[in-house]
């Protein structure tokens, strides 16, 4: 169930260019979106985009927290150009280029991460290590959103999922895994509060929060 460790298809503009003609028509999508804004706190004043895509979740969360300062980090040249292209003269949005492959650069500290379908493209390993990552930038308090595909926990649902969103073929970029592993991850890691706030099929909404003792 699209496990290509290798494949990662993103940098391609063709690629990223098909996702886009077909983001807006994902079902449910809107339902995770909302339910993320609810757990993003109104005094936030520093907020992390991880793999911003085009900015759909970018410009949602900038929305609802106006007064917010934002990093978007992406590094599809074709979601690049996209972001610069919206964004590009915002002075609340800072664009960042990088391949969340390797470890996440300096960017300070957050009130709050969020991503929305961009994790499970890493290997599981890296994911992780994503995770950790995370909880050392955020600050004492901080939330973590991830709107995320996961792997269903058997080979029939998967096929029902992918019939679900009419889709015929697997994203060979896609590297699924199942919700309660990650639960656990950020769980083990030291997050608190950590739950899915929602999920439809392989579709899933989950995070948690730093500490703030």
């Amino acid at each position: 169930m699209g496990t290509s460790p290798e494949v990662n298809l993103w940098s391609s503009a063709e690629h990223a260019l098909d996702y886009l003609r077909k983001a807006d028509s994902i079902p449910h999508r809107v339902e995770g979106e909302t339910t993320l804004l609810e757990f993003i706190p109104a005094s936030v004043a520093r907020i992390l985009d991880l793999g911003s895509g085009a900015g759909r979740l970018l410009a949602l969360v900038k929305a609802a927290r106006p007064r917010a300062e934002f990093v978007a980090l992406d590094f599809s040249p074709t979601m690049l150009a996209e972001l610069r292209r919206v964004f590009g003269d915002d002075p609340a949005v800072k664009i960042v280029e990088h391949d969340f492959d390797r470890p996440l650069p300096p960017m300070g500290r957050f009130d709050a991460v969020v991503s929305s379908f961009a994790i499970h493209h890493v290997t599981h390993e890296r994911k992780r290590a994503i995770y950790r990552e995370v909880f050392a930038m955020l600050s004492p308090g901080g939330v973590f959103c991830n709107l995320e595909h996961v792997a269903s926990p058997s080979t029939e649902l998967h096929r029902a999922f992918l019939g679900a969103i009419s889709v015929e073929h697997e994203d060979p970029s896609n590297k699924l895994l199942g919700l309660e592993a990650q639960l656990g991850w950020l769980r083990n890691i030291g997050f608190e509060d950590v739950d899915c706030h929602w999920k439809w099929r392989e579709l899933a909404l989950f995070g948690g929060v730093k500490p703030s003792r």
